[in-house]
């Protein structure tokens, strides 16, 4: 038993954090003390907690620093009889957010028969586990904990790629009228997050593949099935990924183009009305001159150049609307 003095740290300020469960009869529970079989997670910690966490479970520092850098690639690590897994996942933005989607390391460290997963903030693959949407797992099962983990990473991915699709089509509905960018820059948001999700994607399947091959933990035969399933979907999710990233490109392409064509067609009208409208000022010019003009004495000289006015315009708009300008 590691006791954990003055029990488990506490969010302060967003400085940080470490809680510690353990899997028992009423399911997930959390605990203030670093016992055998328990799982702690690190969210964000401190340089203070970074130094903790290394003196009590003798693991390397860059077990703990490594997966708090965004930009992290999955990898197998061991060193001092520890076990670094870095793990990419994906996290859903706040709505008002420019990129709906992005991708974070996770590192899961297996020490001790102790499990610590390392976040720089909170994740959705952690939070699945910590609300009760992922049943009958348990922390002291540390090959199963981590298959599992790998398996709700990619049903993750699968769950926010239609995400994506949806929005994509919401926004393809408001592209057919558009004249401005604002539908293009949200379509370009969700390619940026296809791409951080492909490139994730495969970060993780070579890590698999090394997770496999290495047999750096032993799989029973359940956990082997378990792991066939995790192969399964995760490929799944990249030719998803590859398949709306294709998508979205051929759309941003044509949609600039119907962007394009519509800005055209408003300019279309508005030089046609100008030109209808221009008629009876030119008519008008003609007659407003201090010049001897036909019928200026009669008595219907105005309902003479209005009607000229109106004859004229409408056979202007007779030709325009025959030439489909209207």
């Amino acid at each position: 038993m590691y006791r954990n003095r003055g029990g488990a740290e506490e969010n302060r300020g967003g400085e940080g954090m470490i809680t510690i469960y353990q899997s028992g009869t009423g399911g997930l529970q959390r605990i203030n003390t670093y016992e055998s079989g328990a799982w702690v997670n690190v969210i964000n910690p401190t340089h203070q907690e970074i130094e903790q966490l290394v003196s009590w479970f003798n693991i390397p520092p860059d077990f703990l620093t490594d997966p708090l850098d965004i930009d992290e690639r999955a990898r197998i690590e061991r060193e001092e009889g520890s076990m670094l897994i870095l793990l990419r996942t994906a996290r859903r933005e706040i709505p008002d957010a420019d990129i709906p989607f992005i991708t974070l390391p996770v590192g899961i460290i297996l020490t001790q028969n102790i499990i610590i997963t390392v976040s720089l903030t909170d994740v959705d693959v952690i939070s699945e586990f910590l609300t009760g949407k992922v049943k009958n797992f348990s922390t002291e099962n540390r090959t199963g904990f981590v298959l599992l983990l790998f398996l709700r990473t990619a049903l993750l991915f699968l769950r926010y790629l239609k995400d994506i699709n949806r929005m994509s089509s919401n926004v393809q509905k408001d592209l057919h009228k558009a004249l401005k960018n604002e539908q293009l820059i949200k379509l370009l948001n969700l390619e940026k997050s296809l791409v951080f999700f492909i490139t994730s994607l495969r970060s993780n399947a070579l890590m698999m593949e090394k997770f496999n091959t290495s047999e750096c933990m032993k799989m029973s035969e359940d956990d082997r099935d378990i792991f066939e399933e995790v192969v399964i979907e995760n490929k799944q999710a990249i030719e998803m990924a590859n398949i709306y990233s294709s998508i979205l490109s051929g759309m941003m392409d044509a949609f600039a183009s119907v962007i394009s064509n519509n800005l055209n067609v408003v300019m279309k009208l508005l030089t046609t009305v100008t030109i209808i409208l221009m008629i009876p000022t030119l008519v008008a010019s003609i007659y407003g001159m201090n010049v001897e003009l036909p019928y200026q004495h009669s008595p219907f000289a105005f309902q003479i150049t209005m009607a000229i006015s109106l004859t004229l315009s409408a056979v202007g708009i007779a030709v325009f609307w025959r030439k489909e300008f209207f």
